[in-house]
């Protein structure tokens, strides 16, 4: 079968992440993939190797200064669709709506629904959900979403995750961040609305008091979108609350796996989410996971994880996850994160492709 998979970015968002596993894990089932994105800011590959068994197309979409994040959506659109072939495939999935509004009838995965008040990102959400002609969700609660507000069924595939590369890193490499950071909170994602920075950092400050020398770190970040002014006032709130957070921003690949594993706790507070592709590689590594209680993150972390609704809740549990790790919970993480694999993943998407008519 000849797939296309479109995605937006070369950079490590979850939605990017996903793609790559997912190319790679069809690939190795004997299928033709070609991954199709955005070469962002001059870049030329994806932010991490690729089996060679996926083909890789990046687009060069230059920088334009000044330009806003409206005209940047409708560009990145007539890009890509100006590229874009899809003749040669049997399947196109695009995996976000810039892809799905540039390449015509394609499968789309929604891994979560955004409400965006830019006109032009408004407008691209909405047709990237009703003119694709077929749905998938990587969780229950994102497809009841779906049903709920448009009336479209969608198939329900969960991530998978690279669980062996969490669960089995290097001691050395998890020792040089823990010279490095001390003892520390850590968080994947960057500082933006979505991921509920703000609340953590108010988190943070209370949860100082009583774990003296504790660091709060901040992974991550790229993003299509201008969060400079939510960036500022969280910045300035960190000054108010004599915080000094540290923020890495992108961490390199293979980097990423001891960072994660040698945290004393991870935090993922976001206030939406599909799945939570990142908190699941921390409960690969064994690191207490403490979460947004959210429907869809209570259907994926349960009963691994540990819930908080408010910033006092959220303190609350990260205080428990770093005074008591639970090794019940720390177990659960680690077997519901080796149940969620990429092959499983990759074949219950061909099961999908081959009921569209799609051949073998």
């Amino acid at each position: 079968m000849r797939i296309a998979l479109l995605s937006y970015s070369t950079k490590p968002r979850g939605g990017v992440v996903h793609t790559l596993a997912l190319a790679e894990a069809l690939a190795e089932l004997g299928q033709d993939v070609t991954v199709w994105t955005l070469g962002r800011g001059g870049d030329t590959a994806f932010y991490r190797p690729v089996d060679p068994a996926v083909r890789v197309r990046v687009v060069p979409f230059p920088d334009r200064p000044g330009e806003s994040v409206g005209e940047r959506v409708l560009r990145s659109i007539a890009v890509l669709r100006e590229a874009f072939d899809a003749t040669p495939y049997d399947i196109v999935h695009a995996q976000d709506c810039i892809s799905a509004n540039a390449v015509g009838p394609c499968v789309r995965t929604v891994h979560h629904i955004d409400h965006f008040t830019t006109p032009e990102l408004a407008a691209c959400h909405e047709r990237a959900i009703v003119t694709p002609y077929a749905h998938v969700c990587v969780s229950a609660a994102v497809a009841e979403e779906l049903a709920a507000g448009w009336g479209i069924k969608a198939t329900v595939i969960p991530n998978g995750v690279a669980y062996r590369r969490f669960a089995e890193t290097d001691p050395a490499a998890r020792a040089r961040w823990r010279d490095r950071l001390g003892r520390y909170v850590l968080t994947v994602g960057g500082i933006e609305p979505r991921k509920g920075s703000l609340d953590l950092l108010e988190a943070y400050a209370l949860l100082r008091a009583r774990h003296p020398g504790l660091r709060l770190v901040i992974a991550g970040g790229e993003t299509l979108f201008d969060y400079r002014d939510y960036r500022a006032r969280w910045e300035a709130r960190a000054e108010e609350l004599a915080l000094d957070p540290v923020v890495l921003g992108p961490v390199p690949d293979d980097d990423l796996p001891p960072l994660v594993a040698a945290a004393s706790a991870f935090a993922f507070p976001s206030v939406k989410e599909g799945f939570g592709l990142a908190a699941m590689e921390a409960l690969a590594a064994g690191v207490p996971v403490v979460v947004r209680d959210l429907p869809v993150l209570r259907e994926v972390f349960t009963p691994a994880a540990r819930f908080a609704a408010t910033v006092d809740d959220l303190a609350r549990e990260l205080d428990a996850a770093l005074t008591d790790a639970d090794p019940v919970r720390l177990r659960a993480g680690r077997a519901i994160a080796a149940r969620h694999t990429w092959r499983a993943a990759a074949e219950r998407h061909l099961a999908l492709y081959r009921s569209l008519g799609a051949p073998d």
